[in-house]
């Protein structure tokens, strides 16, 4: 992809029926193809680009390479309890992942709380979209994943962490507050997103090879040394992610997945809560409004400060993109069209 600062707004309809041509092109059937679509369009249209229209090449280049199976399914495992284990079978990494979600969702409305663990499955582009899956169905929601090493542990230079994405979400009356985050300052699809617009990152958010501290993604890219989010608070997470996500779907740990050819047979975990089964139901909703209505008074530090709480500005994003057309750089647009 020729990298330039040239951006066109491409209207969602459009899109979405040039990602379900490419799906359909490429071994997926109509009604995968889709489901699969959807994902890489709503996270446009919500603004996670990096992990929307931006990442669709990268799906489609590991699909023909052999690496994604667009006809696998996932398969159970082990049940216990509230708990299940599933193989993902290496299946397309989104539409393994609303599976899980959906099945947690089943098992909580009957105890109360589900908690499924898949092994084996591909990169689940944006955390967050399971997190709105769930809590859209009146479900609290808490994910993570594993990924390949990129990432140093705290006081190291080398790359044996992964930068483990964690989603904690909730409703919140017709909206809901959805935590998606990865355990570096900016997760490696920002970074990529920062480089290709040819801009530098807001604050510092790694090394160069050289060990210099630095805010330009290239050099974070090359060197894959992004600092852990709370640096060693986040680094921690990060080793506890992984060692829960292994155990849990007796997938593959981070270290591990590095010995691949590619990022797969990743490890995740999907736990949903379901509010109804709570004796304070009554006053769930009243709880979450005190707690925000508090949070927004809030004093802000200077003129530009704006005090929102994690997925407030979602709804505004979609509704712009939606009018306006979702904004992608020509040269990765271009390519989408070629495939």
């Amino acid at each position: 992809m020729e990298i330039t600062n040239e951006v066109v707004r491409i209207a969602s309809g459009k899109m979405n029926s040039e990602f379900i041509r490419i799906l359909i092109a490429n071994g997926f059937s109509s009604l995968k193809a889709i489901k699969c679509a959807d994902v890489f369009l709503n996270n446009s249209l919500e603004g996670i680009y990096s992990h929307g229209v931006n990442r669709f090449p990268r799906f489609i280049k590991y699909v023909k390479a052999g690496h994604i199976n667009p006809d696998a399914e996932p398969s159970l495992v082990f049940r216990s309890g509230s708990l299940e284990q599933w193989n993902g079978n290496n299946g397309p990494g989104p539409l393994n992942a609303m599976a899980a979600t959906e099945r947690a969702m089943v098992i909580a409305a009957e105890s109360g709380i589900g908690l499924v663990a898949l092994a084996n499955t591909n990169h689940w582009m944006r955390g967050g979209t399971y997190g709105w899956q769930a809590v859209r169905k009146g479900f609290i929601f808490i994910g993570w994943t594993n990924t390949t090493p990129n990432m140093p542990a705290w006081g190291a230079s080398d790359h044996r962490l992964g930068n483990n994405p964690l989603i904690l979400a909730v409703p919140n009356a017709d909206d809901a507050i959805v935590l998606d985050f990865a355990m570096s300052l900016y997760s490696y699809g920002k970074m990529e997103l920062y480089r290709n617009e040819g801009r530098q990152l807001p604050y510092p958010g790694g090394y160069s090879n050289e060990g210099i501290l630095t805010s330009d993604p290239v050099e974070i890219l090359k060197s894959w040394r992004p600092i852990p989010t709370g640096m060693w608070k986040g680094a921690g997470l990060s080793l506890l992610l992984d060692i829960m996500a292994t155990v849990l779907s007796g997938g593959a740990s981070s270290h591990e997945i590095g010995k691949k050819e590619i990022e797969s047979n990743l490890s995740q975990v999907f736990i949903a809560i379901d509010l109804s089964k709570l004796s304070n139901l009554s006053s769930v909703a009243a709880s979450v409004k005190s707690i925000i209505d508090d949070y927004k008074e809030s004093v802000p530090s200077g003129e530009n400060s704006e005090i929102r709480y994690p997925g407030e500005n979602i709804g505004k994003i979609r509704t712009e993109n939606f009018k306006n057309g979702i904004p992608v750089n020509k040269g990765l647009w271009d390519k989408i069209l070629s495939l």
